[in-house]
């Protein structure tokens, strides 16, 4: 069994882009690509930001267990990780990068223990968050709020990870995440 590094972050807190950038770092760690039943976003592409499926063959998957862990994260709408996509990642020698809702991040780290980094990454504040999801264009302003009050509830979780990074200058965010990964590694 090899190593996992999950990042887990309210929606919004910047944690797509630290983990994209680690994934430019010559860590030899691979993202794991997840699996929802929501429909694409923007310019998403089925298998290498998540493997879309309908909610019926979501459901498919968890009754033939395919997944390590899954989540009905808002009525409707699941998310989960694909075994057998960990499986191909430790196949060709790399660490498993999750980048994972705060539920889900958890129940990683429970089935992986020692061997998983777990990784919360938290907003300066509600009110910054709230500033970078309007910002962002991609949600109706009651989807926001859904976001936030999601959020607010998440952030309760954070003393449960292995560490918390602050996101509030993306440059020291991602100075540090580069830190911890490279201690844990070694």
């Amino acid at each position: 069994m090899g190593k996992v590094i999950i990042f887990s972050a309210p929606s919004g807190a910047g944690k797509s882009t630290i983990v994209n950038h680690l994934l430019g770092k010559n860590l030899g760690l691979e993202f794991s690509v997840s699996a929802t039943s929501r429909a694409p976003r923007g310019k998403e592409i089925n298998g290498r930001e998540y493997y879309f499926f309908s909610t019926e063959e979501f459901k498919k998957h968890i009754e033939k267990q395919e997944f390590l862990e899954w989540e009905e994260v808002y009525p409707g709408c699941f998310y989960g990780t694909l075994l057998r996509e960990v499986e191909r990642i430790w196949a060709q020698g790399h660490t498993v990068l999750f980048d994972v809702d705060v539920i889900g991040g958890l129940n990683i780290k429970k089935k992986f223990g020692n061997q998983a980094l777990a990784i919360f990454i938290q907003p300066p504040s509600i009110e910054v968050l709230r500033q970078r999801l309007t910002g962002r264009g991609t949600d109706a302003p009651d989807k926001i709020e859904q976001r936030i009050a999601k959020a607010e509830y998440e952030m309760t979780f954070a003393d449960q990870f292995d560490t918390i990074i602050v996101n509030d200058r993306l440059e020291n965010a991602f100075q540090e995440a580069e830190q911890k990964i490279r201690a844990f590694l070694s």
